[in-house]
């Protein structure tokens, strides 16, 4: 899997790199280079390759300009998670992105939002041209429920009312339901069937709502060197994600303790969150919520594919076990 991972990663940076040569040649150079500095930062690439993966487990046997074309999809993703990105940094005011300043902070206010834009506009460029009305349709209404999930985390944020049910319906709109789309774009570029696509459509949901649960873990537990990001950013900035919430809920002692630090100067007493979170058993909660998900997204593969002869099957039940155990 790591294999085919790392090869089809630099076969991607190859493809983004070549679209924004022939794409900004003619533009400001600034472009370019808010461009460059936003998704050549590092990242795991993991929606585009999802897209292919999706496409070849529904066509196996992809070669020449299929694969081609089928790269040329699948960086979309890519665009569109960038963007994102640029965007979230410049609505919560984040100094640094993987280790480096931001590109607001870099480049400037303007440049960011403006290279977020652009990003935007040729993602749904592309989806157009290589998937259609069909797959347009489907990268249309997962954006559009991320957007509405990032108004509902604006209005929640320092809420310590915050239910469970919305957390994770936020993380659908956000998280999941782009790497749904992916899954369900790259079985509509290789004509599946509608239980195909629809079966990849629940995989990647599942698999993203586990992603996105263990980066709730790994803001209080990562260390910043491997994800790239300052610990406890989520405490800090009132964002209130699954292991918190789960406390906060039992009304415990370690409830109650939390919702007194959550007046305080957070930044101050992430220690001290951190240990109350793990003896209410937040962490392992969240963890075995993901695990949950893992096991469904595993079996939307096993019914629509378990008789397929392809290459691809393992590597995308094994991505399943890759989230659950990252540590960036």
């Amino acid at each position: 899997m790591f294999q085919f991972a790392r090869q089809e990663a630099e076969r991607l940076d190859e493809v983004l790199r070549q679209d924004l040569v022939e794409t900004t040649a003619a533009a400001d150079p600034l472009l370019a280079e808010s461009l460059t500095h936003a998704l050549f930062a590092g990242g795991k690439r993991i929606r585009p390759l999802l897209v292919l993966l999706a496409m070849r487990l529904c066509r196996p046997g992809y070669q020449g300009q299929d694969t081609e074309d089928g790269h040329r999809l699948a960086i979309a993703f890519e665009y569109l998670h960038a963007a994102t990105l640029i965007h979230d940094d410049v609505v919560d005011q984040a100094g640094e992105r993987r280790g480096r300043a931001a590109l607001w902070q870099s480049h400037g206010l303007a440049a960011a939002i403006l290279a977020g834009d652009w990003l935007h506009a040729r993602a749904m460029y592309l989806i157009g041209l290589w998937s259609g009305s069909d797959g347009l349709a489907v990268f249309c209404r997962a954006t559009a429920a991320m957007v509405a999930g990032e108004f509902l985390q604006l209005r929640h944020r320092n809420d310590p009312a915050q239910s469970e049910a919305r957390h994770l319906e936020i993380i659908e709109c956000k998280t999941a339901g782009l790497i749904a789309a992916a899954c369900e774009i790259g079985a509509l570029f290789a004509g599946a069937s509608p239980p195909a696509r629809a079966a990849l459509a629940d995989y990647g949901r599942h698999i993203g709502l586990a992603f996105q649960l263990v980066d709730d873990i790994l803001d209080y537990q990562g260390q910043a060197a491997a994800t790239g990001k300052r610990p406890g950013t989520d405490w800090i900035e009132g964002q209130l994600t699954l292991p918190l919430i789960h406390v906060l809920r039992q009304g415990g002692e370690e409830g109650r303790q939390l919702t007194r630090l959550l007046t305080l100067e957070r930044a101050a007493h992430l220690d001290e969150a951190r240990v109350l979170i793990e003896s209410g058993g937040g962490f392992q909660y969240a963890r075995s919520l993901a695990e949950q998900y893992g096991t469904r997204a595993r079996s939307a593969l096993h019914q629509e594919f378990q008789a397929t002869a392809s290459a691809e099957l393992p590597v995308l039940l094994g991505l399943v076990d890759f989230v659950l155990c990252r540590d960036r």
